[in-house]
């Protein structure tokens, strides 16, 4: 049973034979319990086989790399590392499968978020173009556009006054959330442009 990181990574190239499909090994970055050991195969997949508990070096966990785990949690195995053979047929029969399930998930999400994104993106585009000079600040699933005029009154004693105008569109630009704030005269013109009934 591996109990250093070379024994590790010994018996993870073992597994990766064992496994084919023209597998290689890799250094595991960013696992801080433990030691770990990275296998991808010819079609991408990626698993992570660690040993998160020094006192049982025989129990190991092997993870399926997901391309955005933040969404998604990754599926995993327990195994007692018995041999090689052993260790690859459990990924085989139990997580390869479930590796599968959570690709397929993954890739709906991704899509799922990429039309949401062009949806939104085009709500935004034409706030954007009703008011030139806008600015646009994206943000997880939604976007938020403000526009500033500001305006300098006639007398030298009147302080300058700023009109503004903030837009939040929010997922798949189902909805759009406005606060208009300014002079009162400014405001009431954009309420009263708001209420117009739009032209046939």
């Amino acid at each position: 049973m591996p109990t250093t990181q070379e024994q590790l990574n010994a018996f993870t190239e073992a597994v990766a034979q064992q496994l084919g499909t023209h597998c290689r090994t890799a250094e595991l970055t960013g696992y801080g319990l433990g030691i770990g050991r990275l296998i991808v195969d010819g079609d991408g997949r990626a698993l992570r086989m660690c040993q998160p508990n020094e006192r049982r070096p025989d129990r190991l966990k092997i993870y399926a790399a997901l391309p955005d785990e933040s969404r998604l949690t990754a599926p995993h195995i327990g195994v007692t590392a018995r041999s090689a053979r052993h260790v690859a047929r459990e990924i085989t029969r139990h997580l390869y499968p479930q590796h599968a399930e959570a690709m397929q998930h993954a890739a709906e999400l991704a899509a799922r978020q990429a039309q949401e994104e062009s949806s939104r993106r085009a709500v935004a585009q034409t706030v954007t173009a009703a008011l030139p000079g806008a600015r646009v600040n994206e943000q997880h699933r939604y976007t938020e556009i403000l526009w500033e005029r500001t305006r300098h009154p006639s007398g030298q004693l009147s302080p300058a006054q700023t009109d503004s105008v903030c837009a939040t569109v929010g997922p798949s630009g189902e909805w759009m959330k406005v606060e208009a704030t300014g002079a009162p005269d400014s405001v009431i013109r954009m309420l009263a442009a708001f209420t117009q009934s739009p032209r046939e």
